[in-house]
C-alpha cells in the first residue's frame, strides 16, 4: 500500500531521488549506426511513438518477430548497440521492431506506463505499439503465434502493460528491472512502486490483468530479470510480478530453484512440464540490463558475448538477450562452445617446450662462461647440496681468488 499523507512533499523527495540517480534531461542522446531503420507510416499513432526496425535479408516467411522497448533516457539505437538484439536477430533469422519514445510525450524518454490512457487496449502508445505488430506481421509475413516483447525500466512496464492488456497479441516476454501491471496510475504512484514496490495480494494482481484484457488468457510465458544492487527499481518489485503472473497462468506450486550462470534462478512449470514464468536474481547488478560485452573477460560462451556497456547496459558477464531468446525458443537450448581461454589461463595450458639436447646445453655453458669470466654453472647446485662447513670454505676459496 501506499503511505499515509502521500502528498506533495512525498512526491518531491521522490523526484530528488530519481534525479539523482537517473540524472538532470540534459542534451540530446547520440544515436550510433544502427541496422535499424525508421517506418513512417504504419497505421494509427495514438502514442506518437517512433517505429525503427530490422529484418534480416532474405527471412523468410512466418518468422518470429521480438518487439524492444528502451528504458528512460535511451533510445531505439543505443539500447540496440548495447543489448545486441538486431545481431542476434541477423545470426538466428528473426525480426526485430524497436518503438522509441519521443521527448514530446516524456521529457526523459520513458514509456508511460503509469499513465491509464496509455495502457488502455485500444489508446494511447499500447495501441500504437500495436499497430506496428500488425505493420510487421502484414509487411514481412511473419509468424503471429510468435511474437515475444522485453523491455527494460519503464520499457519493462510497458512490456508487462502490453502482455497484460493484449496476450492474445504475445507467445512470451521478458521483464528486465520493471513492476507489475497496474503498480500505478500517475507518476507519484509511479516513483513509490519503483523505490518500494506496490505490494498487493495475488489474486488482485491478476484480477487488474484480467479486467484490463477483458479475458482469462491464455497468457504469455514470461522471464522476470531483476538485479539485486538495484535502487531504481528495488528487488521487491520482481517478488510482485512473481505473484501477478504465477496466479494468470494458475500456477500454485513452489518453484524449482537452482543456479544458472552463477545466480539464482526460480522456475514455475505446468504440468506438461513447460518453464511457464521463469524469475533471475542476479547479484551484482544495479540499474540495467545484464550483459556479456564480448572480450570482456574470462568465462561465458561465445555466442553470448555480444552487446556494448553503457548507461542502464551493464557488463556483468550474463547475457539477457541470449538468455532470454533461448527461454523463448528463438535459439538452441544447447550451450554453445566455450569462450577462449584468457591469456593467463592460456600459458598454463601451453604444451611445454621440447627438451634441448644436451650439446645445446653445453654449447650455451660455455657462451655464458666467456661472456662472465668467473662464472660456475654448477654452483647452485653445490650449494643445495653442500654442508653448511664446505659452504664457508668454498666461499673462502672464492675471495682468495
Amino acid at each position: 500500500m501506499f503511505p499515509k499523507g502521500f502528498g506533495l512533499a512525498e512526491l518531491t523527495r521522490y523526484q530528488r531521488r530519481w534525479n539523482r540517480l537517473l540524472g538532470g534531461i540534459g542534451k540530446a542522446l547520440p544515436r550510433p549506426p544502427t541496422r535499424l531503420r525508421e517506418v513512417g507510416d504504419f497505421g494509427p499513432n495514438p502514442g506518437a511513438l517512433r517505429m525503427l526496425a530490422y529484418v534480416p535479408p532474405g527471412l523468410p516467411e512466418g518468422a518470429p518477430l521480438v518487439v524492444v522497448l528502451h528504458g528512460c533516457k535511451q533510445n531505439a539505437a543505443l539500447y540496440d548497440r548495447g543489448t545486441g538484439w538486431s545481431a542476434l536477430a541477423a545470426r538466428h533469422r528473426f525480426a526485430v521492431l524497436f518503438p522509441e519514445q519521443c521527448a514530446a510525450n516524456n521529457s526523459r524518454l520513458c514509456f508511460n506506463w503509469f499513465q491509464p490512457a496509455d495502457v488502455a487496449r485500444n489508446g494511447g502508445e499500447a495501441a500504437s505499439v500495436d499497430a506496428m505488430i500488425g505493420w510487421m506481421l502484414r509487411q514481412h509475413r511473419l509468424d503471429p503465434r510468435r511474437v515475444h516483447v522485453t523491455g527494460l525500466s519503464a520499457g519493462a512496464a510497458m512490456a508487462a502493460a502490453l502482455m497484460a492488456v493484449l496476450p492474445e497479441r504475445f507467445e512470451s516476454g521478458a521483464i528486465i528491472a520493471g513492476v507489475p501491471f497496474g503498480a500505478a496510475r500517475t507518476v507519484g504512484e509511479a516513483l513509490h512502486a519503483m523505490f518500494h514496490a506496490r505490494r498487493r495480494g495475488s489474486a488482485e494482481w491478476a484480477t487488474l490483468a484480467r479486467e484490463a484484457a477483458g479475458s482469462h488468457g491464455p497468457w504469455p510465458r514470461i522471464s522476470i530479470w531483476q538485479g539485486e544492487l538495484d535502487e531504481t527499481v528495488v528487488p521487491a518489485n520482481a517478488l510482485e510480478l512473481e505473484k501477478q503472473w504465477t496466479v494468470l497462468h494458475g500456477l500454485d506450486t513452489a518453484p524449482a530453484v537452482d543456479v544458472a550462470d552463477g545466480h539464482p534462478r526460480r522456475r514455475w512449470r505446468d504440468a506438461a512440464g513447460r518453464v511457464l514464468v521463469e524469475s533471475r536474481s542476479i547479484a551484482g547488478l544495479a540499474h540495467g540490463t545484464p550483459i556479456a560485452a564480448r572480450h570482456a573477460g574470462p568465462g561465458g560462451r561465445v555466442a553470448m558475448r555480444f552487446g556494448r556497456p553503457s548507461d542502464f547496459v551493464l557488463d556483468v558477464g550474463v547475457s539477457s538477450t541470449w538468455r532470454i531468446a533461448q527461454f523463448w525458443g528463438l535459439v538452441p537450448q544447447r550451450e554453445e562452445a566455450p569462450a577462449p581461454a584468457p591469456r593467463a589461463e592460456a600459458a598454463a595450458t601451453r604444451k611445454a617446450p621440447k627438451a634441448k639436447p644436451a650439446a645445446a646445453r653445453k654449447r650455451r655453458a660455455t657462451a655464458r662462461a666467456k661472456l662472465l669470466p668467473g662464472f660456475d654453472p654448477g654452483l647452485g647446485l653445490r650449494l643445495a647440496l653442500a654442508p653448511m662447513a664446505a659452504f664457508r670454505r668454498m666461499l673462502r676459496g672464492r675471495r682468495r681468488r
